[in-house]
């Protein structure tokens, strides 16, 4: 295991959630708590992004943002990582094939909000992502119906299961859109309402 990287044995599950985390927000607290439970994970591992390639503004001080997401995610279950800092990498999909390359006999589930399904194949190498680790795709206010339309859900309808705690045990192509209570806490709001600094 390479210094300072969070420790996983072989066998174990882990969810990776990234994103800019511009600010980390109880909306995020929410989906991975959910995602822990509803999904059995045994960790999830958030990735903070040194930045976000198909926005415009760029975020916040990378430091800043982990030292806010280590605020409000306090779990002994959780991780708050700057992994592709580390790794070097920028397109998910390439800090996938890293990290799996590192945890040999970890399987990993990529975790996103419904919203980020909508524009999914805008990613890099987007279906790539979907061969490699199965996904979950949580619930958020608003994007339920854009999400089960979006280009990506269409293209892997077939891969589709009909319940989250199935995932721990299917090998990818394969992903589930997961119910649960909603929590509508945005960065983008808070950011609009002062809450936060408008980055760089």
């Amino acid at each position: 295991m390479r210094a300072g990287f969070p420790v996983a044995a072989r066998g174990m599950v882990v969810g990776l959630l990234g994103g800019s985390f511009d600010p980390a927000h109880e909306g995020h607290v929410h989906i991975t708590r959910e995602a822990l439970k509803r999904l059995g994970l045994d960790q999830v591992w958030w990735l903070v992004t040194p930045a976000n390639p198909l926005k415009a503004r760029q975020p916040a001080p990378l430091a800043e943002r982990i030292a806010r997401a280590k605020a409000v995610m306090r779990h002994p279950k959780v991780r708050i990582t700057a992994l592709e800092e580390a790794l070097g990498t920028r397109a998910t999909a390439d800090t996938i094939d890293r990290l799996r390359a590192i945890y040999p006999g970890v399987t990993f589930v990529w975790l996103m909000g419904a919203d980020n399904l909508v524009q999914f194949h805008k990613w890099g190498r987007w279906r790539d992502i979907l061969r490699a680790v199965p996904v979950g795709v949580l619930a958020r206010p608003g994007s339920g119906v854009a999400a089960r339309l979006s280009v990506a859900a269409r293209a892997f309808r077939v891969n589709q299961v009909d319940r989250g705690e199935t995932l721990r045990g299917r090998r990818a192509p394969v992903w589930a859109f997961v119910n649960l209570p909603m929590n509508d806490a945005s960065s983008t709001e808070i950011r609009a309402r002062g809450g936060w600094r408008s980055g760089r």
